[in-house]
């Protein structure tokens, strides 16, 4: 498994505190990259551009990450296009929020 790898399965453990759901299921995250130095890049969104759990996200993000082996430095590129939405959510975020 390669960092970048790493760095996604690492990802499920971050959750959004408001919908108790990570955040690759909400379907938050639009891209891991990572260069050869290990630095890595996360571009992502949130549910809405008001989302008070901005910071407590990002920070989730950043502490997770910098757990996985060989990860030097964390950016966190929050981006706002192509808007979230429901139909993002994998179908187990689906479940868990309409049953």
């Amino acid at each position: 498994m390669d960092i970048v790898e790493k760095v996604q399965e690492a990802l499920y453990d971050v959750i959004d505190p408001e919908l108790g759901i990570n955040i690759v299921d909400l379907g938050l995250v639009y891209g891991v990259g990572a260069d050869d130095e290990g630095n890595i890049t996360i571009t992502m969104t949130l549910t809405t551009p008001g989302c008070p759990m901005h910071d407590s996200i990002a920070a989730g993000v950043e502490h997770r990450v910098s757990q996985v082996e060989g990860v030097q430095d964390i950016h966190v590129d929050l981006v706002w296009e192509p808007a979230w939405n429901p139909s993002k959510m994998s179908d187990r975020a689906k479940e868990m929020l309409w049953g």
